[in-house]
């Protein structure tokens, strides 16, 4: 009997309760934002927290709360990135806004000297502790795969022969876990449509960088020189890029004697004039900062193999007669800095390059010379001044 009982006051109990449930859960309900359950629907669900938020959920809070872009989640494909901006009621955005990881190093094992034969954990965060690893560079890859390790879309691998990590940028997401696993700093997020970038972070003098790595950015300042658009400064011995006023022509690259500056050649431009259209006003020439446009007053103007596709020519063109199309051939521009730079940030793999050539060390000791000739000539100006 006493069972019975104890088991009726249980049931009663879980009935009661049951109840009380039930109705605080009516009372206080929080009504549904069917924007925000619509956009949670279309996120991937990985929780990789690439996004910078805790996870799907507080991605999809904070879209539907315009907190947040719509292609916040660096996972989304294209379709679902749309998808989202459908249900948001905003323009889709442009696909070249789209991020990858890069590698900012090109120092593998055949380009920088080894600074010790490191036999401990295979890590780079353990290796870095050690006289900052076991590359002569101090900004090297180390290329023992802690980002690799960090990664968990299968975008990243070591390059057995070259020693140096390798991005896949179809696999990539732009997550960032690669970049804050990276104890060198050598990893970093960047668009996809970038024409140039610089694949060295060695902030040292030049003759140092030359040591130590035969294809590191030596300070030379050349690339500086050679943009005609204002887009490169110099800070810490390293040109840093201004992409909002870069024009894509690539003559940073062309310049650079140790092919630090990588360019996507593949993909430089070159001006097309269409004689059909053209009156020849001669706009097109007097504007282009390459001299690459020939013509005389009234007679169609022709572009000239100089053209480096900076798209100048085609916005000051009153008659809309000048597109931009790929160079064909475009590979030929190699020859002006050498050699083909190696695709390191890329999954294919990049053919052997050879040691430098004379010409290419009397490149470099020259714009070492002048370099250190305009720093001379700066220090005896200044010291005349203050006398």
């Amino acid at each position: 009997m006493e069972i019975i009982i104890a088991a009726l006051v249980l049931g009663g109990m879980g009935i009661l309760f049951g109840l009380v449930l039930t109705f605080t859960s009516k009372v206080f309900a929080v009504p549904s934002n069917p924007k925000r359950d619509a956009v949670r629907e279309a996120l991937p669900g990985a929780n990789c927290g690439g996004c910078g938020y805790p996870g799907c959920d507080g991605c999809a809070d904070a879209i539907a709360a315009g907190k947040a872009p719509v292609n916040a989640c660096p996972v989304c494909s294209a379709d679902a990135v749309n998808a989202i901006s459908d249900i948001m009621g905003v323009e889709k955005p442009d696909a070249s806004s789209r991020k990858v990881a890069r590698v900012i190093c090109q120092g593998d094992v055949e380009k920088c000297k080894p600074k010790f034969d490191y036999t401990g954990i295979q890590d780079c965060v353990a290796a870095s502790t050690v006289n900052d690893g076991n590359r002569a560079c101090k900004y090297a890859c180390l290329g023992l795969g802690t980002c690799v390790k960090a990664c968990a879309f299968d975008a990243i691998h070591i390059d057995a022969n070259k020693g140096i990590a390798v991005v896949d940028e179809d696999k990539c997401v732009a997550c960032g876990k690669c970049v804050e696993a990276c104890p060198k700093g050598v990893l970093d997020l960047m668009p996809v449509t970038d024409p140039v970038k610089l694949l060295c972070r060695a902030a040292e003098e030049g003759h140092l960088v030359s040591d130590n790595c035969r294809i590191g950015c030596i300070g030379c300042e050349r690339c500086y020189n050679a943009c005609k658009f204002g887009a490169i400064t110099m800070v810490n011995n390293l040109p840093v890029i201004d992409m909002a006023k870069c024009r894509g022509c690539m003559m940073c690259a062309e310049a650079c004697p140790t092919n630090a500056i990588w360019a996507d050649w593949d993909n430089r431009k070159i001006a097309e004039i269409d004689p059909a259209s053209c009156v020849g006003c001669t706009m097109c020439k007097r504007n282009c900062p390459f001299e690459a446009i020939a013509g005389t007053l009234k007679q169609v103007h022709e572009v000239t193999t100089a053209c480096t596709g900076c798209g100048l020519c085609v916005e000051k063109c009153p008659k809309k007669c000048i597109t931009l199309k790929i160079r064909e051939h475009t590979r030929d521009r190699y020859a002006k800095v050498g050699t083909t730079p190696d695709a390191v940030t890329t999954a294919q793999p990049a053919p052997a390059k050879p040691a430098r050539t004379p010409e290419q060390e009397a490149k470099i000791k020259a714009a070492l010379e002048a370099k250190a000739a305009r720093e001379a000539a700066a220090k005896a100006e200044e010291a005349k001044t203050e006398a």
